[in-house]
């Protein structure tokens, strides 16, 4: 038995929302959640994939429930949060990047969109579930924001922007309610290869994309974030993984990396 599985939520607290449900980390987070005991709720704008994702994880023996929401609505969270009394965990999963030009040509309206998702979108969840993550007794918050967020590197800024305000978002949270039974994790992944994160940076180049990860071994993967994602959330109550950087063994910041060219 595994460590999540031996840590089973306990029922006032075994619903699990994560956004960004429909690909990637997101997916993967939702299928170990749901493999851990939580019911997990999949939340995205693509609603035939994480309708797609709850038959797969009800098949497999364990619930989810999907619902289309896109995080950056506020009127359409607030609707959201009315169908939950209490629930155990919010993975803040859905963010991204758009672009990698410099300061001086970066395109105002992509830096807005980065925004916007990783930050306003995380805030409005997070604010709009936080009565019932408290009323759990029990609660759970997890911002999956990058190593972005605790270092800049060139052709990043917009993104390194965002992903700083995600992080400091974390980190006020975590001393605004210290003392009620919420605990707010963040977790900064490195380099990790998904079959979206960098295409949809590079607005579908493919070689564009690829050279992201070239001569890279093994980048990290999406089941490895799920996985620490789900050992801090499965951490006995009173232990908070404040923030977990993970990145793969062959890159050592965000500007050195080994590549086996």
């Amino acid at each position: 038995m595994t460590a999540a599985a031996s840590a089973a939520p306990s029922a006032a607290s075994r619903i699990a929302v994560v956004t960004g449900a429909s690909s990637g980390i997101g997916a993967a987070t939702a299928r170990q959640l749901a493999a851990a005991g939580y019911r997990v709720v999949l939340t995205a704008r693509r609603k035939d994939r994480i309708e797609a994702l709850a038959e797969e994880i009800d098949a497999a023996g364990g619930q989810a429930t999907a619902y289309a929401l896109d995080i950056t609505d506020r009127a359409a969270v607030d609707e959201f949060a009315t169908a939950f009394r209490t629930i155990g965990v919010l993975v803040n999963n859905a963010g991204g990047a758009l672009g990698a030009d410099p300061v001086a040509s970066g395109d105002p309206a992509e830096w807005r969109q980065m925004y916007e998702t990783n930050v306003i979108g995380t805030l409005n969840i997070t604010q709009a579930l936080l009565p019932a993550l408290t009323a759990s007794g029990d609660g759970t918050v997890v911002v999956v924001s990058s190593t972005a967020g605790h270092g800049t590197y060139e052709g990043g800024a917009g993104y390194v922007a965002a992903k700083h305000g995600e992080h400091v978002l974390a980190e006020t949270l975590r001393l605004e309610i210290v003392g009620t039974p919420v605990r707010v994790i963040e977790i900064a992944p490195g380099m990790v290869k998904t079959d979206e994160f960098a295409l949809t940076r590079f607005g579908g180049d493919t070689d564009k994309a690829s050279k992201v990860y070239a001569g890279v071994a093994e980048p990290l993967t999406a089941d490895d974030v799920a996985d620490t994602i789900t050992w801090t959330v499965t951490r006995p109550s009173h232990v908070n993984i404040d923030l977990l950087v993970v990145r793969p063994r062959a890159q050592a910041s965000n500007t050195k990396v080994h590549r086996e060219l």
